[in-house]
Formats: C-alpha cells, sequence, structure tokens
C-alpha cells in the first residue's frame, strides 16, 4: 500500500548520527519541519561565518551542533518539549552572554527565555536575518 502524499517534497536529510535523525523523527510533523529550518539556517550560518564543519550531535537529548573543527562557537541546540504545546526553541549555554547580548541587540523581535533561549511558535515568521545574526555570534563566540 502506497503512503498518501502530503504534497510536499520530502527533504533527504544526512544527520550527524542516526540518534540524531531518531530524534527528529520523534517530533510532530509541524515542529520537526520548524526544526529542520532551524537546522538549516545554522548549517547555512556556519558555512557563511567560516567556522569550519560543524559536528551535530546529541546533548541532553536535544540536536546540538557544535564547531569541534576550529572550537571558534558556543554550542546551540534546537528543540522540542511536549509541554510547549505549538512552541520550539533554540537554546545557547546559560553561563555565556549570548541571551543577554540578543535581548540587547533585538529586545522587541525575539521571545526569549531566561537567559538561555529563543523560543518561536508555529505560526509565526521566523526573523531569518536577526536569528541568523544570532546564530554567527553564538558560533563565533570564541573568535578573538
Amino acid at each position: 500500500m502506497k503512503k498518501k502524499s502530503s504534497g510536499k517534497t520530502a527533504r533527504k536529510i544526512r544527520f550527524g548520527s542516526e540518534s540524531v535523525a531518531e530524534v527528529f523523527a520523534e517530533y510532530p510533523d509541524l515542529i520537526r519541519e520548524k526544526l529542520l529550518d532551524l537546522r538549516d539556517l545554522i548549517l547555512e550560518t556556519a558555512e557563511e561565518t567560516g567556522v569550519g564543519r560543524i559536528e551535530e550531535t546529541l546533548k541532553w537529548g536535544e540536536p546540538s551542533y557544535l564547531t569541534q573543527e576550529t572550537k571558534l562557537g558556543s554550542t546551540v541546540r534546537i528543540h522540542h518539549k511536549p509541554v510547549m504545546g505549538e512552541e520550539y526553541a533554540m537554546y545557547f549555554i546559560c553561563q555565556t552572554d549570548l541571551v543577554s547580548r540578543f535581548r540587547s541587540k533585538y529586545p522587541k523581535v525575539f521571545r526569549f527565555g531566561g537567559n538561555r533561549s529563543i523560543h518561536f511558535t508555529i505560526g509565526e515568521k521566523v526573523p531569518v536575518k536577526e536569528l541568523k545574526d544570532c546564530i554567527a555570534m553564538a558560533l563565533t563566540y570564541h573568535k578573538t
């Protein structure tokens, strides 16, 4: 029996590991698409900033992106928990001042979760330019 097509072309994705692929497979469909969009932004920004190859792995069971090759950046994670409903987030290491810097630069653009995250909901448009700037700051955090 053939599976019904939703009319969307399925993405062919190479994940960093089978465990990362399994986590993405567990997300609800709409959330998975939104998190894949965030993943694409992280990988595009890494390429644009020249931080080297990005390692995609799991940290605390969440898809995580590290600049292992150059060690220039701070880890960026993306995730959705069922208790979040239609919300999903991009997380940053809370011991850094990254979210504080994002909050100062973009006070009315993002919704922040304390000193560790930027939150989105399924129905909202992600401010791509501003988010890529935040991702670039994280991926170059240790650059001198």
